[in-house]
């Protein structure tokens, strides 16, 4: 056990200077962009999904929240709401980059993340493009998530917060891998089955950072397929959903909401495993084929 928990603080504690230095520079835009990218949110009417999935890559923690109240009291359309939700990276970028994981890996999440949430965006506004828009109200902010505060302070709360989560997940991970091993954990997230996606976005749909924490380290760790951490990351709106949960008196709106980005998870999630699997196929024919003619 004294193993266990050595091995788990050692690697952890080497991500923290490197999620320390990102949230620094991720502080850096959200105090310079935060607000300018909030009024465009609200003024992009018809070509909202497009700017609420490229606003929402942003790494910062107020978008996904604010673009919540927006739809509350009307001021966004659903599709934008949707497209927000499926780009927001939440924890995913700071994990990926403190990771040291290749720039072209971290650029293939965040670019399938803005299409997916774009065109989806386009489409639920084209098939809700008749509801009718409410008058914009004072709506209660709590939910934020406190970032108003100095860079710093900003910064090493969010660093902390993530650590502390990372510790626990690794610690917890690393119990199950040394008592019951990784064959365990596999079958409980169905890694070789197509229902594994199912299992991702209900994770993805949990409203907390740790949500998105655990799925990206789950695909680090080779225990999720690409398909698989993407459906979960779809899913995943920060505390978006948990403003949505709390404050939408429509609940039936709200299931609705959720219900759409669960499928849209789900099918994005199936389509993009069966992607990958027939490029490795593709892939692995085109080298014995290249081999051949060389030989």
């Amino acid at each position: 056990m004294l193993d266990i928990i050595a091995d788990t603080l050692l690697d952890s504690l080497k991500l923290l200077p490197f999620l320390f230095l990102t949230f620094i520079i991720m502080e850096l835009f959200e105090h310079k962009l935060g607000n300018k990218a909030n009024e465009r949110l609200k003024k992009a009417n018809k070509v909202g999904p497009l700017f609420g999935s490229l606003l929402a890559v942003i790494p910062q923690c107020g978008i996904s929240a604010s673009a919540t109240n927006f739809y509350i009291t009307r001021v966004i359309s659903l599709g934008t709401l949707i497209s927000v939700y499926l780009s927001t990276s939440d924890e995913m970028l700071p994990i990926l980059i403190s990771e040291k994981v290749d720039i072209s890996i971290i650029l293939k999440f965040l670019a399938i993340k803005v299409v997916i949430g774009m065109i989806c965006g386009f489409v639920i506004d084209f098939i809700y493009r008749n509801k009718k828009k409410e008058d914009i109200h004072e709506f209660c902010n709590d939910e934020h998530c406190d970032c108003e505060h100095g860079i710093l302070k900003s910064s090493i709360k969010h660093t902390l917060n993530v650590i502390i989560y990372i510790i626990i997940f690794s610690f917890l991970l690393n119990i199950i891998l040394h008592y019951y091993g990784e064959s365990f954990l596999e079958k409980i997230l169905m890694k070789n089955s197509p229902f594994g996606v199912f299992i991702s976005s209900l994770i993805g749909l949990i409203p907390n950072c740790s949500s998105s924490i655990i799925l990206t380290e789950l695909y680090l760790k080779g225990l999720l397929s690409f398909g698989k951490v993407m459906a979960g990351l779809l899913v995943n709106a920060g505390v978006g959903l948990l403003i949505l949960v709390k404050y939408n008196k429509d609940k039936k709106d709200t299931i609705k909401i959720i219900g759409i980005l669960l499928i849209i998870g789900i099918i994005s999630g199936l389509l993009l495993d069966i992607f990958n699997k027939k490029y490795f196929i593709f892939s692995h024919i085109s080298s014995y084929l290249i081999n051949i003619s060389n030989n």
